[in-house]
């Protein structure tokens, strides 16, 4: 029995292994990836925390606060250098690119962000770079004025209604509206309507619809956009106003003055004339907007409803009104 304890034991009384010790050498599928991608978990690990940043960006827009601005931008700013240094290591990463035109973008780095887009799309193909990236490039062009090549790229972002469609439809609908298609602009957008009435609204579908509104009310079809305003403000009820406001304040307008349009749009439905008015008076002093005359058209209907309706004292009832009983421009 000693003979076959024996070799168990070492010299100093020490268990020797019953078992050989197993290699040190990584599993074979590490070794390959480290092979391809040397450096595949350092740029996951930058994915991570530039995704993390920017959500905390976006998490700032839900606030009106005006602190909240310089936070956001130093949340694109760290994302931006990180990225670009997951670019060195990984440049033809789809992910690390479509970050890093998104964080550009974001901070007013076009040039750059077109760059790095474009080179996503190049890599990745249209489909694989999805509707937010094809959107971003066709949203570029928009703000800078090309509609032709706008067009182009939200024809390729094109898609049911998502969240990562949404602002591409609502884009692709305001050139197609700048280059006199207001048919084809409308058609864009009601043809991600739902087929029947439905009692919930997502804030994508909210904005949607209220862009259609914006058109409508733009080629002077009042009638038609008191009905869209009408549907959803009867569904939506208390949530019409927050869940608009939400969705304009996470809105990227092209162009930017854009934003002045539909916010005045909404204070004249919430009849919030002043706010309105100065809304309306803010787009038509943005340079040379392509709907400055109507927004002037909104001023004047505007003035003249309150000099019809002076202010009340308190003690007299409210008065109410709507879009549709304001007099006609």
């Amino acid at each position: 029995m000693a003979s076959l304890v024996a070799p168990l034991v070492t010299s100093r009384g020490e268990a020797r292994p019953d078992r050989p010790v197993p290699p040190t050498t990584p599993p074979q599928s590490d070794f390959w990836r480290d092979v391809v991608e040397p450096h595949g978990d350092l740029v996951q690990k930058i994915l991570q925390s530039a995704r993390l940043g920017m959500r905390y960006a976006d998490d700032a827009l839900q606030t009106d606060a005006e602190w909240a601005v310089e936070p956001r931008m130093r949340y694109f700013d760290d994302a931006y250098g990180m990225l670009r240094y997951a670019r060195r290591l990984q440049p033809e990463n789809p992910e690390v690119l479509a970050l890093l035109g998104r964080a550009a973008d974001e901070l007013g780095k076009t040039r750059e962000a077109l760059e790095a887009l474009e080179a996503c799309v190049a890599i990745a193909g249209p489909e694989r770079a999805g509707p937010e990236v094809l959107g971003r490039i066709g949203a570029i062009h928009l703000r800078r004025g090309d509609l032709d090549e706008a067009i182009r790229w939200l024809r390729l972002a094109q898609g049911p209604l998502r969240p990562d469609t949404a602002p591409a439809l609502v884009h692709l609908a305001t050139a197609l509206a700048a280059r006199g298609e207001v048919p084809a602009a409308v058609d864009v957008l009601a043809s991600v309507m739902p087929s029947q009435a439905t009692s919930y609204y997502s804030q994508e579908l909210s904005l949607v619809m209220f862009a259609l509104a914006v058109i409508y009310d733009r080629d002077e079809q009042r009638g038609a956009a008191f009905e869209v305003l009408d549907r959803l403000k009867s569904t939506l009820q208390h949530s019409f106003a927050p869940q608009l406001q939400n969705a304009l304040s996470q809105m990227r307008f092209a162009p930017a003055e854009d934003q002045h349009y539909y916010q005045g749009l909404l204070y004249e439905v919430l009849d919030q004339y002043l706010e309105a008015r100065a809304a309306f008076a803010l787009y038509a002093a943005s340079g040379d907007p392509p709907w400055r005359g109507r927004a002037l058209d909104h001023v004047r209907a505007l003035d003249a409803l309150r000099r019809a309706h002076p202010p009340q004292p308190e003690s007299a009832p409210v008065r109410t009104s709507s879009y549709r009983a304001r007099p006609t421009p």
